[in-house]
């Protein structure tokens, strides 16, 4: 067929020289679209004598073949050369120093557990703890809390569906540490000092009350335990924990079913200017709960009363928390708000320790 060799030459010509997609594909509908001048040749093949079409057929399709092999060839060049430009503009240099990332930080109320246990191990405390998931036995019959009292009612605590037929004794949250003591007693007997922090749980919510909080309890039992230790304790205590010389704690008596004396204790304080400062001032905070145990609770964990004695104490991990770091709300200690743990956070390897400090 004539003129193949100068279509083949003009095609591949116009293929090479094609600057970008839309341009080929142009030249692709030139030659091989429907009405392209190679598709035209090849619809004649059939009004060809038979011979003739054993010559032209063959270089028609080598020519078609041909063609496309370059059209392929050339759009894989084209997107080479988009790629190519592309890492050009988006050029990074890897062995530039990386960007500044945002470090961990660790939560207020880890810091503060972890500064409190510093403290009461530097006074011979060990960390002791026991499930969230309470019997109804452990959280309040061993504490001498009567089944009238108001913490056992179902507006003020959280109690686990029982199926019915279930026989097994009702099970709580936990509404406060002390059950852990209880558990301590009966694993380790007497002597004993320890302290027991973790989440606790009771049917409140406002700006100073959370469903789901944090306390510490301690607990000292010997032969000879008296009021004037407990106070002494505290006493380091608050010295500690502030960071102040100078502690004056005012013990007031109060009620507590699982001690007996009980006293609720203050701190002397000052709101001058509507800043806390601890140690000094004419006003007085209250911030915890204390006594000595009642031989009742003492029973309940295999400890005889007429042997040994012991005092305890109670706190909110959380309100304490706010004290010393000026935190307002205690709803945004569970809000998971990043920007609020940034301003309150503490780097990840701020541990605390009494010789190195407890915060920076």
């Amino acid at each position: 067929m004539d003129g193949l060799e100068a279509l083949r030459a003009r095609y591949l010509g116009e293929i090479g020289a094609a600057a970008d997609e839309a341009a080929l594909e142009a030249v692709r509908l030139a030659a091989l679209g429907r009405k392209g001048e190679i598709s035209l040749r090849m619809r004649k093949l059939g009004g060809m004598d038979p011979e003739a079409r054993k010559v032209a057929g063959p270089a028609l399709n080598g020519l078609r073949d041909e063609v496309e092999a370059a059209l392929r060839a050339r759009r894989a060049a084209l997107a080479d050369a988009v790629l190519e430009a592309r890492l050009q503009a988006e050029w990074l240099d890897v062995t530039l120093p990386a960007r500044p990332r945002p470090g961990g930080s660790i939560h207020p109320v880890s810091q503060v557990m972890e500064e409190l246990t510093a403290i009461f191990a530097d006074m011979g405390f060990a960390v002791a703890e026991g499930p969230q998931v309470e019997t109804d036995w452990h959280n309040f019959d061993a504490l001498n809390i009567p089944p009238e009292h108001p913490a056992r009612q179902e507006h003020d605590t959280f109690f686990l569906h029982r199926l019915e037929g279930d026989n097994r004794p009702p099970h709580v949250l936990r509404t406060h540490t002390s059950p852990v003591q209880i558990r301590a007693m009966l694993a380790q007997g007497a002597p004993l000092r320890v302290i027991a922090p973790g989440r606790v749980y009771r049917m409140d919510m406002d700006q100073t009350h959370t469903p789901m909080f944090h306390q510490v309890e301690g607990l000292a039992i010997d032969r000879d335990i008296s009021m004037a230790q407990l106070k002494w304790v505290l006493e380091e205590f608050c010295r500690a924990f502030f960071e102040v010389e100078g502690v004056e704690l005012r013990f007031r008596a109060s009620h507590f079913p699982f001690t007996e004396p009980s006293a609720e204790v203050d701190i002397r304080c000052s709101w001058a200017g509507g800043q806390l400062k601890i140690g000094e001032g004419d006003d007085w905070l209250e911030i915890l709960g204390s006594g000595m145990v009642h031989p009742h609770v003492l029973r309940s964990g295999g400890v005889d009363p007429a042997q040994w004695q012991g005092f305890a104490f109670g706190m909110g991990i959380d309100r304490i928390a706010m004290l010393k770091y000026g935190i307002p709300d205690l709803r945004a200690f569970f809000e998971s708000d990043l920007r609020w743990l940034r301003h309150y956070g503490f780097a990840a390897l701020e541990v605390p320790t009494l010789p190195g400090g407890l915060s920076r």
